[in-house]
């Protein structure tokens, strides 16, 4: 097991973050794939509209809750490190350098963030 800080850049930094921005920038976005292929499957065997509305708005709850999820692990500075993450991931198909610069940044504010004794030392 990890510790606090690699878990979170392994999965909101890198995973939530970087990800993300890199499936916006080449246009597709693999959640709401597989929630399009469930959700006609579940809509085959039960009809009801109720049910097919939930897979609406699930990648909607989805997003929050990884949102939140993030937040309580690495308050402001950690949604911070995810948004820098997010734009590494938009900007890779244009500069593969300034990327892997933003990346690093965020990596760097996600060891602060959930690091208490450097936040501390940081922040007065």
């Amino acid at each position: 097991m990890g510790t606090r800080s690699s878990i979170f850049i392994r999965q909101f930094v890198i995973g939530l973050g970087f990800l993300s921005g890199i499936f916006t920038a080449i246009g597709i976005d693999p959640q709401q794939e597989v929630i399009t292929i469930v959700g006609g499957a579940v809509a085959s065997v039960f009809p009801d509209p109720q049910i097919s509305s939930l897979f609406l708005v699930l990648p909607t709850f989805l997003l929050i809750i990884s949102l939140i999820a993030a937040y309580r692990k690495g308050k402001l500075l950690g949604l911070a490190s995810v948004l820098v993450a997010y734009c590494a991931g938009i900007v890779i198909l244009g500069s593969i350098a300034i990327s892997l610069l933003l990346l690093t940044g965020a990596v760097v504010l996600g060891l602060v963030a959930t690091n208490r004794r450097l936040l501390k030392n940081v922040m007065p």
